[in-house]
């Protein structure tokens, strides 16, 4: 949740802080924010030099370009009569991670679920240093879009429990380590959100087997990380997909602890189009 409610006009301000008097986070949410048609309102936001990356629109810096990039997308979330669902909010004191489900229309007409995530890196002030949009471009155009890399790798930085059993399983390509992973009615959603959402043992490991199906795992460099016990984040980039080097390509993904310390949730947000294998389209 990036923008500070303060920097904006006093009854947009006053009504955040009394939704959120309960908590202690009281920032707005990053498509609240641009609603708002606030533009200037989300550049005292930022430290210094706004930056922001957008999977649809690219790099954006200074503040010439964000006041265009939020006219921009409010304009183009009121043509697509976009809905917003709040799924979760992983936080630390320097960085935010807010995922929610867009709910628009694609380019092909219809309602379409797109899954995003917002990562914002934070100065101890609250006030921003720099956001990171993540989201797949197939459920609005039918197509993959390669993203390069947005961070460099950090080979120090390794997750812990089962999050970090995931990803040396996911790795590994090793099936049955990863479906024991997660909880029994947990699940993993795919970057098309919607209809790719895998439920259970069964649904797990018919995931998995066919993103496994290239022979073996999928390595990902990780970038950075973000865990506040429930939750843990990690921004990476996917290089490798089984026996198959790919242009490395920027994405996060989510992975939620239950109550037994498996994972029930693990969801991702990238744009990646896995190597021709048989029924990969929708991956």
């Amino acid at each position: 949740m990036p923008w500070m409610p303060e920097v904006f006009t006093a009854p947009i301000a006053e009504a955040r802080r009394q939704r959120e008097a309960a908590s202690a986070n009281d920032a707005v949410p990053y498509y609240e924010g641009i609603m708002a048609n606030q533009p200037d309102a989300l550049v005292r936001s930022f430290a210094a030099q706004p930056v922001v990356d957008d999977p649809r629109v690219g790099y954006v810096e200074g503040a010439r370009r964000l006041r265009a990039f939020v006219t921009g997308t409010a304009e183009w979330l009121r043509e697509r009569d976009a809905v917003v669902e709040n799924v979760a909010l992983t936080r630390t004191p320097t960085r935010t991670v807010e995922e929610v489900v867009l709910h628009l229309l694609g380019d092909a007409g219809g309602r379409v679920e797109l899954p995003v995530a917002i990562v914002s890196e934070r100065n101890p002030e609250r006030t921003l240093k720099a956001i990171r949009v993540y989201h797949s471009m197939w459920p609005l155009t039918g197509r993959h879009t390669v993203r390069p890399p947005l961070l460099p790798e950090d080979p120090s930085l390794h997750a812990e429990g089962t999050p970090g059993d995931y990803q040396r399983a996911l790795a590994e390509g090793d099936l049955g380590g990863i479906v024991a992973i997660f909880e029994p009615d947990g699940y993993a959603r795919e970057p098309s959100g919607g209809a790719y959402l895998h439920r259970g043992a069964e649904g797990l490991r018919e995931l998995y087997a066919h993103l496994f199906a290239n022979g073996g795992g999928i390595p990902l460099e990780h970038c950075t990380l973000t865990d506040d016990g429930v939750r843990c984040a990690v921004e990476y980039n996917c290089v490798r997909w089984g026996i198959t080097d790919i242009p490395p390509q920027a994405g996060v993904a989510v992975y939620e602890r239950g109550s037994s310390e498996l994972l029930s949730v693990a969801r991702i947000y990238d744009d990646v189009e896995p190597p021709d294998v048989s029924d990969t389209s929708a991956d």
